[in-house]
């Protein structure tokens, strides 16, 4: 769940609409620490307007309903061993729930998978609040509010990588596999992965569903870590409608996942 529960959209903090106040991100001592930051940003005025609009407006299926509309914190382990990198939140799914991939059709299709390979302890995910605990496995995304037509500029998405960047270093070094869902996904984690100083191989592995390459932080030396970076479609409708990514693709890459993981 969202470590702030799902309100309204309030005032920001002192500095919050602030281009520079994700940097400030990178010292959050805990994960909770972290979100508590990230819920208050509003750096980018383009994001913060349409997120707004959306939690203002609503759509008729929810109009009853009290939107977050707000940034959308990493949900999942805190210790987790894979990692799972999307896009940014939906519109009216994480927007409106307040956590990430929950309360649309793409989460649904996600989060049925993980209880099929046994990291999620139920297939639905509906609401903050319904039950859903993920066990050895954790969601985040580079961008952390709903874009218009879910496509953060590459402005937005070097604004809010700090997030992405500090959520990654305070789950720790118990990290052994990344899954990144769609090329935008894997750009961004890649770009993170080797600002933190792992070894991303030149030219940039280009991302593919099914892609694997494994990445060496520290080298030889005594402590060095490998991380694996795996491509998946993203578990957008435009994808699993369409047959381009079916259950059984998916199931194939998070079950990969545990394996490296557990190696």
């Amino acid at each position: 769940m969202p470590t702030v529960p799902p309100t309204p959209a309030g005032p920001p903090s002192r500095g919050a609409d602030s281009p520079d106040y994700p940097a400030a991100a990178r010292t959050a001592p805990t994960l909770d620490a972290l979100d508590a930051h990230l819920v208050e940003c509003r750096a980018c005025p383009r994001l913060v307007a349409w997120r707004e609009e959306v939690a203002r407006e609503r759509r008729a299926a929810f109009r009853d309903e009290t939107y977050w509309g707000r940034p959308v914190p990493g949900f999942g382990d805190p210790a987790a061993a894979v990692v799972v990198v999307g896009l940014a939140p939906a519109a009216h799914g994480a927007n409106r729930t307040g956590r990430m991939f929950t309360g649309d059709r793409s989460g649904d299709f996600l989060f049925a998978a993980m209880h099929r390979t046994g990291f999620a302890n139920q297939a639905t995910s509906v609401s903050a609040d319904d039950g859903l605990e993920l066990t050895g496995i954790r969601v985040t995304a580079p961008v952390r509010c709903a874009p218009p037509a879910n496509r953060p500029t590459p402005e937005e998405r070097r604004r809010c990588a700090p997030y992405l960047a500090r959520e990654l270093e305070l789950v720790g070094d118990g990290v052994r596999v990344a899954v990144a869902l769609g090329a935008i996904g894997w750009q961004a984690l890649l770009t993170t992965l080797a600002e933190q100083g792992w070894q991303v191989p030149r030219p940039r592995p280009a991302f593919a569903h099914g892609a694997e390459v494994t990445l060496v932080r520290g080298g030889a030396a005594p402590g060095s870590r490998a991380l694996t970076v795996l491509g998946c479609f993203h578990v957008s409708q435009q994808n699993t409608f369409t047959g381009r990514l079916t259950p059984a693709m998916l199931d194939v890459v998070l079950r990969r996942a545990r394996a490296l993981a557990v190696a």
